[in-house]
């Protein structure tokens, strides 16, 4: 690798992953790099990953992206949580929210409190503690500077892959447009030394990232990395997606409403409304899924339903050689909890912490493989939770989730909340102990026990304290305007429902 000079990136593949990488190398490191990003318009990319984490207002602000002017070029959409339904047994909900519940201790947090509460015969569900809870639910949104509301973003993933080409390119990010034909190893190293197109041009470089999506061109199919199967643990192994007009006032939530052999998803944006039919093709063919789909979206349809097939895993390295692997590249969880595009940015943080402007020393390969490996496992843990959980035994999809097996380091978190509604985050996991704590509620999963700290405040004074606490989020939410109101004042979209700029 060459260790003098400039360090030549090679980005293979665009979409969200290949952009946002070039986007904050180029904003970061642009001084040090000399970025090339190669991408066919032949070939498409997944585009339905929508929905976002809290986590990515924190990328964005990194790489120096304006909030309101990113979220009008990309039709955005608040998302204070997800809507979940039918997932314990037909009929039932919750809401996942992204905001802290009540105000926890040092020695235990708020669930153990509102445990005590509910022993006492008070009756307001965890959520009413939670100001992002009742927000969500009320279609209530504002935020300003010095606002601590917690939110992250409905998109439209293609817009907002625009959006950063546009910032990358004026960083000096050199896109190519071709197929890559082939791509050449180094004959004693296997490292990667460049990319051959069907033009016959060839693109040399230090590093190679790869971002062509399932095929995983450079990872797997050149360096022959392996790949670790979850479908066992997420069965959900095909999709269908389709864009319909948006027909009322957004919310500001996903849905993610359970069905016969998975789960179906909506998404609110500014211009138009994201739908998907995630299924297992051992349950339901691809004519029902697409049938079933069309009748459950509202709005008229803007493009046409596409199949997607989609494998549960991870690669056995995201670092390979002198090759990192993004996005579906490196590996795939369902989007259920909205983590597709989270994980593509902490890998982008990841490599610029540990760039190889030396040359590729092993210490550094093995520590971003160590961190993307919890990171993703333990995000696969919190959505198999959802699946594990079901108290639906009505089809054979669900009776399968229901009794599958389960990773040992999910049952012991299960074992933890059963006993005594003890909930964790460990450092660097994405899912905080309130959105364990609602999960698993909401799955109903109750408690047997709670912390015996609850117990020292009287009886009188917890009283006093909770109402005071739920009137003071009511009122708070009351004050709010609507998400379509606060959406059409701060950041109204400047494209139309097809994506093309308003004249």
């Amino acid at each position: 690798m060459n260790t003098t000079g400039k360090k030549k990136v090679v980005i293979a593949g665009g979409g969200t992953a290949g952009w946002v990488a070039a986007a904050a190398l180029s904003q970061q490191l642009g001084f040090a790099l000399d970025i090339t990003l190669i991408e066919s318009e032949e070939i498409g990319t997944v585009g339905v990953g929508e929905s976002t984490v809290p986590p990515m207002r924190v990328f964005n602000k990194l790489i120096g992206i304006d909030e309101q002017e990113f979220m009008r070029a990309s039709a955005a959409t608040f998302k204070l949580g997800i809507w979940f339904e039918n997932w314990q047994h037909i009929g039932d909900h919750y809401i996942h929210p992204f905001g802290r519940n009540g105000q926890p201790t040092w020695l235990c947090e708020f669930q153990h409190f509102w445990l005590r509460s509910r022993e006492l015969g008070m009756t307001a569900g965890l959520g009413d503690y939670c100001l992002e809870w009742v927000a969500a639910k009320e279609g209530k949104f504002a935020t300003s500077p010095k606002s601590e509301i917690n939110f992250a973003y409905h998109i439209d993933a293609a817009l907002y892959a625009k959006f950063l080409r546009k910032m990358a390119e004026g960083n000096g990010v050199k896109r190519i447009e071709g197929k890559i034909k082939s791509v050449n190893l180094h004959p004693e190293s296997g490292f990667i030394e460049s990319l051959t197109l069907a033009s016959g041009q060839t693109i040399a470089g230090d590093l190679f990232v790869d971002c062509t999506g399932f095929k995983g061109l450079l990872i797997e199919q050149t360096l022959h990395t392996g790949f670790e199967d979850w479908s066992h643990w997420l069965p959900c192994d095909s999709a269908v997606a389709v864009q319909t007009e948006t027909t009322g006032p957004v919310m500001p939530y996903t849905s993610a409403i359970a069905h016969e052999a998975g789960w179906r998803w909506q998404i609110p944006l500014q211009h138009r409304a994201g739908n998907g039919w995630v299924y297992c093709s051992r349950y339901m063919s691809d004519d029902e899924a697409r049938e079933k789909l069309l009748r459950a979206a509202d709005g008229k349809v803007v493009k046409e339903p596409w199949i997607i097939r989609i494998k549960a895993g991870r690669r056995r390295k995201s670092w390979n050689k002198n090759c990192v692997a993004l996005g579906l590249a490196g590996g795939f969880v369902e989007p259920l909890e909205s983590t597709s595009i989270h994980m593509i940015m902490m890998g982008v943080v990841r490599l610029m912490h540990l760039f190889p402007f030396d040359g590729i020393h092993q210490p550094f390969v093995d520590q971003y493989n160590a961190e993307t490996r919890a990171e993703i496992e333990h995000i696969r843990d919190f959505i198999v939770l959802h699946y594990n959980t079901t108290q639906r035994d009505d089809t054979a999809f669900w009776r399968y989730c229901k009794n599958m097996d389960i990773p040992d380091s999910l049952k012991h978190r299960i074992e933890l909340f059963k006993e005594g509604a003890h909930a964790f985050q460990n450092n660097g996991e994405l899912f905080r102990v309130d959105s364990w704590s609602h999960v698993m509620l909401g799955q109903g999963i109750m408690p047997k026990h709670y912390h015996c700290f609850a117990k020292g405040m009287k009886e009188e004074d917890l009283r006093q304290y909770l109402d005071e606490f739920r009137t003071s989020v009511s009122r708070a939410v009351a004050g709010l305007p609507t998400h379509q109101q606060f959406i059409d004042q701060y950041c109204k979209a400047s494209v139309d429902v097809w994506g093309q700029p308003l004249k």
